[in-house]
């Protein structure tokens, strides 16, 4: 496949930190989290003006009023973007958002219903299907390209960027939006994460979420709901944010359903292959996708030793807003953009390293239940 340069030209996020770009950046450079107690549970809640946003598009068009929330998300996100990349609706850009559990809640409410009176509600199919999200996206901006949704659990948003980055590269097309959403604070969600003995449950403690701590003896993983879209284009764009320069893959064999080797055996592949096509062999920072459970930070940790002669500044945003699944790979995408064009460090209040003395490249990690990891490395 012929070398084409990628560039990022368009990024837009909702998440606890806000939808507002300024407020996202000021809130990176605080030492504070973002999370919220519902029920004696620790969450990552949209902000009070961004689900005012929601709530105002669902009185667009009464299309809008039976949708989930994770594909509203997306659809606000998106909006955003292509609006930062001078995209105009009505043309040719493809489309490839997805999302780790997709209609989270709207599924569980037509299930709750059918068991109470034995029939589904007529919406409860095109309305909880996964492919509804990139439809409605490309609905809304009348984009008449390809519409792509998937689901690849924690990794979904970042493979996303690799199907779009094939596209582009096949030269059908020359524009793509991808990314990735989230609404997964559902009480059978955040159960399904306590069974696995994962989530956080101390109430009292200054940083609930302890991601990238070595140190700490219990689970601390936290939901969030959140999304985040980003647009691609062909070539190096004078409006470009960053460039894409390595991209890496790989999936582990499977141990079990969650498995995930203590050596981190998919990262040291993907990091691995993204370095060797960015021609690298180091970076200035990486935003690891360490979720704040024992294993998986201690994972990726061991991965990053054994791939690197010396290690990286490493920083995260799930301490700071927790796990929004699908959404967090462009997330992590969207923190690392900040970093490089503002030229500073988002550090974690606990973790104590030296700082890089330039930022030129920074690499991006994220691993989903299955063992499947991508790498993804930008440069300003």
């Amino acid at each position: 496949m012929q070398h084409t340069p990628i560039s990022i030209t368009g990024l837009a996020s909702i998440s606890p930190l806000g939808s507002n770009r300024n407020a996202i950046l000021k809130a990176y450079l605080d030492n504070k989290h973002y999370f919220t107690k519902r029920e004696n549970t620790w969450v990552g809640e949209l902000d009070k003006n961004t689900l005012q946003k929601i709530e105002d598009l669902k009185t667009e068009s009464n299309k809008y009023k039976p949708l989930d929330n994770s594909v509203l998300f997306s659809i606000l996100s998106s909006r955003n973007a292509i609006k930062e990349a001078n995209w105009l609706t009505n043309s040719n850009f493809g489309v490839n958002i997805g999302s780790s559990r997709g209609a989270t809640a709207l599924f569980e409410n037509h299930h709750e219903a059918f068991l109470q009176n034995n029939k589904a509600e007529t919406l409860a199919s095109p309305t909880t299907t996964l492919g509804n999200i990139s439809s409605w996206v490309a609905h809304d901006l009348q984009t008449s390209g390809p519409e792509i949704s998937h689901s690849i659990t924690c990794s979904t948003a970042l493979h996303a960027l690799l199907n779009g980055i094939v596209w582009l590269k096949s030269g059908l097309t020359t524009q793509f939006l991808i990314g990735g959403t989230e609404a997964p604070l559902t009480p059978f969600t955040i159960a399904q994460m306590q069974a696995l003995k994962i989530y956080a449950q101390d109430l009292k403690t200054e940083y609930p979420c302890k991601a990238l701590d070595f140190n700490k003896t219990k689970n601390s993983m936290i939901l969030s709901e959140a999304s985040a879209s980003l647009c691609l284009e062909s070539g190096l764009q004078k409006n470009r944010l960053a460039q894409i320069i390595g991209i890496g893959y790989a999936t582990e064999i499977l141990q079990h359903h969650v498995s995930l080797s203590s050596t981190g055996d998919c990262f040291k592949k993907s990091m691995q292959m993204a370095l060797e096509q960015a021609n690298l062999d180091t970076v200035d920072i990486i935003v690891t996708h360490t979720p704040g459970t024992i294993k998986g930070d201690k994972s990726e940790y061991n991965a990053i030793k054994d791939t690197f002669k010396k290690i990286p500044f490493l920083t995260n945003n799930k301490w700071k807003i927790g796990h929004s699944l699908g959404a967090s790979g462009v997330l992590s995408l969207e923190m690392a953009i900040l970093m490089l064009t503002e030229q500073t460090t988002f550090s974690i209040p606990y973790y104590n390293q030296d700082q890089p003395k330039t930022i030129h490249t920074i690499m991006v990690n994220a691993v989903g239940f299955g063992g499947n990891a991508v790498s993804v490395i930008i440069k300003e």
